[in-house]
């Protein structure tokens, strides 16, 4: 089995991305807005907020008990402010918060989560907007492990507005055949056999088995679940690894992806700015 490393990956691309934000006039400048005390969210901003300073960016993490109130009015700041560049609001957010109200105030032309409807319907039209970060990242890790996808049959076991519908549009445009399957799919194992690359994305640990996929199949695990005080996927990692051409690990596969887009999303918004000016 060849492991894919996204953490290797990242890293590699990071150094890549730190050469280029040297060449523009403006430092990028991203914001990350947390709402909740979770503990894997602030981990998760930590860790953004740090890579994004790895490659020369400017970033900040607004923390408070926000209502939605207040989130919406600090969001509408962030837009007026012309030294931001990228603004992301962590989810999921508090209990109460309409999400899509928070997601609809942020200027789309500053989403680089690539949440906002405009940028998801630019997405569906094949034009220039922000794809979705891990969706984005998946793409890029496919092609970064020379994974051969025009042709192939892609079976995606998740449907969220996160993961799965942004990638349907993603893998249709590199001439993939794809499936989706979800929790109310009738016979997901009929599904996910004929598969030449999965991607799970439905928050069950260890939902895919040996018994659900053919021989040298590529796996490309989303799930990041935690079963006893552990990090798992969706994918029973040791029982597959014999059955597998290539599968991603959790944690380290796709985790540092989603990360490398979000910044390569900021770094695209400084320079759509600087080729308007």
């Amino acid at each position: 089995m060849h492991l894919i490393d996204g953490k290797a990956i990242a890293s590699r691309l990071r150094r890549s991305l730190k050469d280029r934000v040297q060449t523009l006039k403006k430092q990028p400048h991203l914001v990350v807005v947390l709402a909740t005390d979770h503990p894997a969210s602030l981990s998760y901003v930590t860790a953004k907020e740090k890579a994004a300073i790895e490659v020369g960016f400017k970033s900040r993490i607004i923390k408070d008990k926000f209502t939605e109130a207040s989130l919406l009015k600090c969001i509408d700041e962030l837009n007026q402010d012309s030294e931001v560049d990228g603004i992301l609001v962590q989810l999921p957010l508090p209990d109460g918060f309409d999400q899509n109200k928070v997601i609809d105030r942020i200027d789309p032309t500053k989403d680089v989560d690539g949440f906002h409807p405009h940028n998801l319907a630019m997405l569906v039209q094949d034009r220039e907007g922000f794809v979705p970060a891990t969706p984005k990242g998946i793409i890029r890790l496919l092609k970064e492990s020379n994974i051969h996808l025009k042709g192939q049959h892609v079976v995606i076991v998740g449907r969220s507005l996160i993961v799965g519908k942004p990638l349907i549009h993603l893998l249709l445009k590199e001439n993939m055949s794809v499936t989706v399957a979800h929790s109310k799919s009738k016979d997901l194992k009929a599904l996910t056999l004929p598969a030449d690359v999965l991607i799970a994305a439905v928050g069950v640990p260890n939902l895919i088995q040996p018994d659900m996929v053919k021989k040298g199949v590529i796996i490309i695990d989303v799930g990041i679940n935690r079963v006893d005080g552990k990090l798992v996927g969706d994918v029973d990692f040791e029982a597959l690894k014999d059955v597998v051409e290539a599968m991603t690990p959790v944690p380290g596969g796709v985790g540092p992806m989603t990360i490398y887009a979000l910044l390569e999303n900021t770094y695209e918004a400084v320079l759509r700015k600087e080729e308007t000016l």
